[in-house]
């Protein structure tokens, strides 16, 4: 049996269903019979469940305790490999040959007969393209998609961020003067980005906040452990986004200089012109990376800068200091926190030996956090002299091809916040926010702010 994407299905995760990131089921890890203060590593280990409310609320000690004490550890619920040691991630994520990414967007909980079935319906299908692609095609689709996303187009991109940020914190300055507070995450973080993808590539006909709809639910749908009435809810919004693409491909009236003119004219390497799965796959890739972990990016920069004694202040006028701490948020809280690969022949990482068809988690989260690399991991030092050495885009030929535009988006979103309000800070009182909980994806989703000026504090 195949996932809706194309692939073998992995195990399905057991136990109950994991609390849906926008509205759905509930559901927690069960009850240890050892406080988890008093637990050691192997112990932790054996308690780890990567959708448990505990590992969503804080993944840190369960992380440590992988990388410490079982750097390649088959986790029995999901029937994957966590791979956790920042050499031995890196290691795979170089060898594309023996480690290959065709697992890369399989859905991660089986997808129910009702959800597949609509699913079919809108057409869904997605050949490789970018992330889960080890074909020949791969170097050429993935030069259409940066020659879009330069450090060139980036630079001329900042103005657009600019004033799409300026036009969002207006409506932030409005719902704080009406009620006291707001929320920085779907007015600004979650809706910035997106807004400045649409412009970029030219998307005039769509509203943003049916975008970030639709790939809000396909994170989910693949990503997540939704209950089988929420998949079908899902899959439902998945098809509308899919056939919305392919109508957008196959319009030939785009421009040859836009994204998807570009992509739909690409010669494959036997010259045969692109087919319409595949660029709709690259489509599908492109649309959700560029905006929805961007925004996820955005509100984690954002929630940690308020939390730091003194930040918020400096941030808006000292150079560099916005840009350096985006880099130590991807490098301690990534939006994407692992990714995974197959082994395609038997192979030996971490002292452990691997089958062939082996299915690997990288635990991207965790490997910022290796002592081997990185002092005081537990801090968020932006001054520190290896910032940029994280592996949260990525490395080698899957790199993360719009990590130049994530970290400039991030980088402006906080400035012109902390530029425009700076006396924001986190609602005093405020409970923890609820939390991304996606095998992939993790971000606060929502940030309770107020404004301590026009409070008079």
């Amino acid at each position: 049996m195949t996932s809706a994407l194309g692939g073998p299905r992995p195990a399905s995760p057991t136990g109950p269903a994991g609390p849906c990131p926008y509205g759905g089921g509930t559901g927690s890890a069960p009850a240890p019979s050892t406080p988890r203060d008093r637990v050691g590593p192997v112990d932790r280990i054996e308690l780890l469940d990567l959708f448990g409310e505990e590992f969503v609320a804080d993944p840190h000690p369960w992380l440590d305790a992988l990388r410490t004490g079982a750097p390649v550890h088959h986790d029995a619920a999901t029937g994957l490999w966590l791979v956790s040691r920042y050499e031995d991630i890196r290691r795979v994520l170089l060898d594309p040959e023996s480690f290959r990414p065709d697992n890369a967007q399989h859905a991660v909980t089986p997808l129910t007969v009702p959800a597949l079935r609509l699913l079919a319906r809108a057409g869904f299908r997605l050949r490789p393209a970018l992330a889960n692609n080890a074909t020949e095609s791969h170097a050429g689709l993935r030069r259409v998609v940066t020659r879009f996303f330069n450090a060139q187009r980036v630079a001329a991109a900042v103005p657009v961020i600019e004033r799409v940020a300026g036009e969002l914190l207006d409506s932030v300055r409005a719902e704080l003067d009406a009620h006291g507070s707001g929320d920085l995450f779907g007015t600004f973080a979650h809706t910035l980005p997106c807004r400045v993808m649409m412009e970029l590539l030219g998307i005039d006909d769509l509203d943003p906040v049916t975008l970030v709809r639709w790939s809000d639910a396909s994170l989910e749908l693949f990503y997540g452990r939704p209950t089988p009435e929420r998949q079908v809810e899902l899959a439902a919004l998945v098809g509308e986004f899919h056939q919305w693409l392919t109508s957008v491909v196959v319009d030939r009236k785009a421009a040859p200089d836009s994204f998807v003119g570009a992509l739909a004219r690409h010669r494959l390497p036997d010259g045969e012109a692109v087919d319409v799965h595949t660029a709709v796959g690259a489509c599908f890739f492109v649309f959700i990376a560029g905006q929805s972990t961007t925004g996820q990016l955005i509100a984690t920069v954002l929630r940690s800068a308020l939390a730091e004694p003194g930040l918020w202040r400096r941030v808006a006028h000292e150079e560099g200091l916005a840009e350096a701490w985006v880099e130590e948020v991807l490098r301690r809280e990534p939006p994407v926190t692992t990714w995974r690969r197959v082994t395609a022949a038997p192979v030996e990482l971490g002292g452990v030996r691997l089958d062939a068809g082996a299915e690997l988690l990288l635990m991207l989260m965790g490997s910022g956090s290796d002592t081997e690399v990185f002092d005081a991991p537990d801090r968020l030092l932006p001054s520190r002299a290896n910032v940029r050495h994280h592996l949260s885009f990525g490395a080698g030929r899957h790199r993360c091809p719009g990590a130049s535009l994530a970290r400039t988006e991030a980088a402006v979103a906080l400035k012109a916040a902390a530029g425009r309000l700076p006396g924001l800070r986190l609602t005093p009182g405020a409970p923890p926010p609820p939390v991304l909980d996606l095998l992939s994806f993790r971000a606060p989703l929502e940030v309770r702010v107020s404004d301590a000026l026009s409070a008079g504090v």
